[in-house]
């Protein structure tokens, strides 16, 4: 039996292939070193975007220098922060942990309730109550350590002030940075390059902002319906409510799986029923009026890609990744769209060309 003849395969690649993958490589081997670092520039560096209108809305307002605005505006910010923490963030998280305490409690009472005694020796209700028992055996006592602070404040304050100065100072020098990409680049790329730039500063603007704002109504409408209701845990439900409105599509979703059964639990199933409708027309509220009004056209996805967004930046940068993970996504539509331009050009030119079939 003759041996089979081998082949002799010959592959070339260009040495500009093999330097970008090289540079792939070594940028990716290089996050994965220096991760918390990395995570720390990221954060200072998504602010700049999201604080840069606020600054140039200062400016045109007072004519300050845009070193001024920019130092007024995100130091002011960072104060007003700290002083509504100092006021408001213990009495919130002490709410929310006293909610996450009692949670046992809660699923009991839902199990035990006459609409849904059925579920009580279910294999349904007995997971519910035993994911219950540990999220509230694992929930601290104390406000200190529920905040992750306790014995750990200089570090903390730390990676405050980097995050906080890495936005300043990319702010402040934001135009010395363009005018130095603009030197590079040959006549008419400076122009479509920063144009790109100031789409991508627009759309995570002013989608941050909006975030907030709708977020905080969210919030507020959800927690104060709750108290009205008569919830012990108003201001723990408005919290969670606000905190998840700020993931996108699915937020207000998982928020409704949290407040109905709570007010089922605490208040009987009338409260629960209105609870849901609020929340059903919050939602449309939200999606019709709120979100085209404060954030416009910031981002332009479809709701697919928003969830693919969401569930890839989330597994890749944690909880920081799912909430950044809209304005990341529209990020790469931008520049994918300023890439592909000149080719879909073309493909509407010959789709001009031959005319109306």
């Amino acid at each position: 039996m003759e041996p089979h003849p081998t082949k002799r395969v010959e592959l070339y690649l260009p040495m500009r292939t093999v330097r970008i993958v090289a540079a792939a490589i070594l940028i990716l081997a290089a996050f994965a070193v220096i991760g918390e670092s990395f995570l720390i520039v990221f954060v200072g560096i998504f602010l700049a975007l999201v604080f840069e209108f606020p600054v140039r809305f200062v400016i045109a307002k007072t004519g300050w220098s845009r070193g001024l605005a920019a130092t007024v505006t995100v130091l002011g910010t960072a104060l007003t922060v700290t002083v509504l923490a100092l006021l408001l963030l213990v009495p919130m998280v002490g709410s929310v942990r006293d909610f996450l305490q009692q949670l046992p409690m809660t699923v009991e009472g839902l199990r035990t309730s006459d609409e849904l005694s059925w579920l009580g020796d279910t294999g349904i209700g007995g997971n519910a109550q035993s994911g219950a028992n540990s999220a509230s055996a694992s929930v601290p006592d104390a406000i200190s350590a529920v905040l992750g602070v306790a014995g750990d404040f200089f570090t903390l304050f730390l990676t405050a002030f980097t995050v906080l100065f890495i936005c300043l100072f990319l702010l402040s020098d934001v135009t010395n940075l363009k005018r130095s990409l603009a030197s590079v680049l040959m006549p008419g790329e400076d122009e479509r390059w920063l144009g790109v730039w100031e789409r991508v500063t627009e759309s995570v603007s002013r989608w941050a902002i909006g975030v907030i704002v709708i977020a905080t109504i969210a919030g507020i409408t959800q927690g104060l319906t709750a108290w009205l209701l008569g919830s012990s845990f108003a201001v723990a439900l408005g919290v969670i409510a606000g905190l998840l409105d700020t993931i996108p599509n699915i937020g207000a979703t998982m928020a409704s799986f949290i407040l109905v059964p709570a007010l089922w639990a605490e208040e009987g199933l009338t409260a629960a029923v209105i609870m849901l409708v609020v929340i059903l027309v919050y939602q449309q509220v939200e999606n019709n009026v709120l979100t085209p009004k404060i954030q416009g056209k910031a981002v332009n996805l479809s709701g697919f890609f928003i969830i693919v967004a969401v569930t890839l930046f989330g597994a890749l940068l944690g909880v920081l990744g799912a909430l950044t993970a809209v304005p990341l996504a529209a990020t790469i539509q931008i520049f994918v769209q300023e890439l592909t331009k000149a080719r879909r050009d073309k493909v509407a030119a010959a789709a001009a060309a031959l005319g109306p079939e």
